[in-house]
């Protein structure tokens, strides 16, 4: 349904995690017979579950771990590790000055001008694949193609090409368009292109040949992009558009293209909605942040932080809560959802009646902005308690 402001101005409604509750069915299922592995271009995944690219999230050793666990975590190839042999001593210099909260971005600015190194990107590649890890690695548009060959080489199974905004046209007098479905299909490795929020433009982005789209705009924790330029859509609406593109797609191609809902998702439930929605898969960043094998310890930073004239991301603490297995297969230490995922989408899909993540994209969504707080002014009451 659309709105006006004023007398000419369309608007759309849109929606987020909050906003929305999941209804149970006639029908519950057994948690131990609940499916949730998930299969982007030809990798299998045990769990529909990706690291996201930033620097205080994903290093070699995150990678190996969460890829034995059965998820895939996705290293920045614009990032620290790719520009420092000893990359975790910078990292510290990053911790450091998020800690003190004086001059972080400046800080990070200057470090981020240390130029990629590109026998780096191999080496990571390869320490990764060496402990039996599926590798995945994101860049920016730009430095798509000639890492693409840099990172095929040293046998990545999964290219992610990847911006604040990514479009399949883009207009300048100065820079050469990126022909997204030239390295589409100059590769073997599946690519994902990312990040788009809307149904036209996730359309013209399968059509390159993609397996797989990142779906978020500016919904990230450590991501400034919506306070600085105005733009995004809130995750419910934009996954839900997204996922009804690849339907469309899928019947006029009969090629299944993945959605991955990338940002915004603090807790198990907000995974659960993100699933019902209609993702194939989740992009997670500050909640591995507070894995104890992360490489920020609790500390992480936007992607677009280190920007030189216009930073669209900053550092943010969320503490370490546990290992990477803890956080996402339990047994849960803390209350408030951001430990055991595995185990609320497990619980979710079995309770709404969904077998497999097929199903649970079939679940029923109702518009529900009081599902959070109805009944629940003691918990209310006991937090300010505890606050003060």
């Amino acid at each position: 349904m659309a709105f006006f402001i004023g007398r000419e101005k369309e608007v759309k409604r849109a929606y987020g995690f909050d906003e929305i509750a999941l209804v149970p069915s006639t029908t519950t299922v057994d948690i131990d017979d609940v499916d949730i592995s998930c299969k982007i271009g030809n990798c299998q995944l045990k769990i529909p579950f990706l690291a996201s690219a930033m620097d205080g999230v994903v290093d070699v050793r995150l990678a190996i771990v969460l890829g034995k666990l059965g998820g895939l975590a996705v290293l920045n190839l614009d990032g620290v590790q790719t520009r420092y042999k000893n990359a975790q001593q910078v990292i510290e210099k990053i911790r450091n000055a998020c800690k003190k909260n004086t001059n972080a971005t400046e800080i990070i600015q200057e470090i981020y001008k240390e130029p990629i190194k590109e026998e780096l990107i191999s080496k990571r590649i390869k320490e990764i694949k060496k402990k039996g890890a599926i590798c995945a690695v994101s860049t920016i548009p730009k430095n798509a193609q000639k890492y693409l060959e840099i990172a095929e080489e040293a046998g990545c199974d999964i290219f992610v090409v990847q911006s604040t905004v990514t479009t399949t046209k883009f207009i300048s007098t100065k820079q050469q368009p990126i022909d997204l479905k030239k390295i589409c299909g100059s590769t073997k490795m599946p690519v994902i292109i990312g990040n788009t929020v809307t149904y036209n433009a996730a359309l013209e982005l399968m059509e390159t040949g993609c397996c797989g789209i990142l779906v978020g705009v500016g919904p990230g924790a450590a991501c400034t992009t919506r306070g600085v330029l105005g733009i995004g859509v809130p995750q419910v609406t934009a996954i839900v558009d997204c996922a009804s593109a690849r339907d469309s797609y899928y019947k006029k191609t009969g090629k299944h293209v993945s959605i991955i809902a990338d940002g915004g998702m603090i807790t198990g439930g907000d995974i659960c909605k993100a699933f019902a929605c209609g993702a194939d898969a989740v992009m997670i960043g500050s909640g591995l942040a507070r894995a104890e094998e992360s490489p920020g310890r609790g500390y992480h930073w936007g992607m677009a932080t280190s920007h030189k004239n216009l930073p669209r991301g900053t550092g943010v603490c969320v503490g370490v809560s546990g290992n990477l297995e803890e956080i996402l297969f339990g047994p849960a230490k803390t209350d408030d959802g951001t430990q055991n995922l595995v185990g609320a989408l497990k619980t979710s899909m079995g309770s709404l009646g969904a077998k497999n993540i097929k199903e649970m994209q079939k679940v029923e969504i109702i518009i529900a902005p009081e599902i959070k707080h109805e009944g629940k002014i003691l918990q209310k009451l006991q937090r300010v308690g505890m606050g003060k």
